[in-house]
């Protein structure tokens, strides 16, 4: 199977239009490609890639090494969202044992802050083998550490204090980020258990930080209140691509959980589609977004927040919650940017490495998280016909 993959990949490169400078891949022929196909085709390269990379060195990523290493953090955890996306999607038996494996190893546990949004995300890998296995282990520790939190929730500030490493706002969701690491597990753990206390902490904590954080004129999200008065040197509004992806995604994979008639599911609903909207206007020509989503000017390709943009394109397409046939062109449009980021080895590039506002990326940047967004992109784009 790898083999065939490397052929199909070093063939549709061959095949296609000149790539962007730096870029493994080609745009793949609208004429010819079957879409949903490459899809599966490029995520498994990728999830395969990603898997044979696992060895704990990580010495392939620029920044940040130690995080990438902590197997319950948040890098890894996003990655395992994708894995499971994908893994649903293929009902790959691999896949399923990398899961269970990587489960099996961490005894289920999450990270070691009991409050930060960081170290629950990694419970939505374990919440969704749950889901198929009903094997109450795999549910055990993050009941406990949700319960916990029920019992004496957090009441601090969401204000971000610029120059302090440990944010007390971080006892709660005061960043973007934390919209995909922490709400759809306490949604997902309500689903698993039959339990409304554990939704209505994330919906209620969710408002809160979205009633915070959300710009009213754009409908974007500032990544924290460091960035509610700061502009670039056009005297433009700073909203970082991935810190909008996270979020976007974070919608996402909330609704999936949610029942159908939990009371604030239009809520999120129509916030979802204001945010499609804004998204596809801001899309570049070359199918990425920007780093910083206000300036496309001399932006580089970045697949971490393109990613995400695409997976909730795509998804909201396949739902039928955007109708519009600008939604699935955008979905296309992004898809085939993040084909030409891909190696002929299933290596995914232009990852903008860790941070929190956008900064440079570099073609042969590639994270964990990374793979993760494209692993959640390939899996509705897959589904659909694009």
């Amino acid at each position: 199977m790898r083999a065939k993959i490397t052929a199909f990949l070093v063939g549709l490169s061959l095949a296609c239009a000149p790539a962007l400078a730096g870029s493994a891949l080609a745009r793949p022929n609208s004429e010819r490609a079957d879409v949903a196909a490459s899809a599966l085709t490029l995520g498994r390269a990728v999830a395969d890639w990603q898997l044979r990379h696992m060895d704990g060195r990580f010495d392939y990523v620029q920044t940040h090494r130690p995080g990438t290493q902590n197997p319950r953090g948040w890098i890894q955890g996003a990655f395992y969202v994708g894995l499971t996306a994908f893994a649903e999607r293929t009902n790959d038996a691999s896949y399923l044992q990398a899961l269970r494996a990587h489960g099996e190893a961490q005894a289920w546990g999450l990270g070691k802050r009991p409050l930060h949004a960081d170290d629950h995300v990694i419970a939505q890998s374990w919440l969704w083998l749950h889901a198929r296995d009903q094997d109450p282990v795999q549910l055990a520790p993050v009941k406990a550490r949700f319960d916990a939190i029920l019992a004496d929730p957090p009441r601090a500030d969401l204000t971000f204090i610029d120059g302090t490493e440990d944010q007390p706002c971080q006892a709660r969701w005061c960043w973007s980020d934390a919209l995909f690491m922490a709400p759809p597990t306490w949604t997902a753990l309500s689903a698993a258990t039959g339990d409304p206390r554990y939704a209505a902490y994330g919906d209620h904590e969710f408002w809160s930080a979205t009633d915070w954080l959300l710009d009213r004129e754009h409908g974007l999200y500032f990544r924290d209140s460091r960035y509610f008065d700061r502009r670039d040197d056009k005297g433009r509004k700073i909203f970082w691509s991935r810190g909008n992806g996270w979020a976007y995604a974070g919608i996402v994979n909330i609704l999936k959980t949610l029942p159908a008639n939990h009371p604030s599911r239009p809520r999120y609903v129509a916030l979802f589609k204001r945010m499609s909207a804004k998204l596809v206007a801001l899309q570049k020509a070359d199918g990425y977004w920007s780093v910083s989503l206000l300036a496309p000017e001399n932006s580089p390709p970045e697949t971490s927040g393109t990613g995400f943009f695409v997976y909730g394109l795509a998804w909201g397409v396949n739902q039928g919650l955007l109708k519009d046939p600008r939604y699935a062109r955008s979905a296309r449009r992004g898809w085939d940017a993040l084909a030409r980021a891909v190696g002929p080895d299933g290596k995914l590039g232009w990852v903008q490495q860790v941070g929190y506002a956008p900064d440079h990326v570099a073609a042969d940047d590639t994270q964990l998280y990374g793979a993760g967004a494209f692993l959640l992109a390939a899996s509705e784009v897959s589904r659909g016909r694009f």
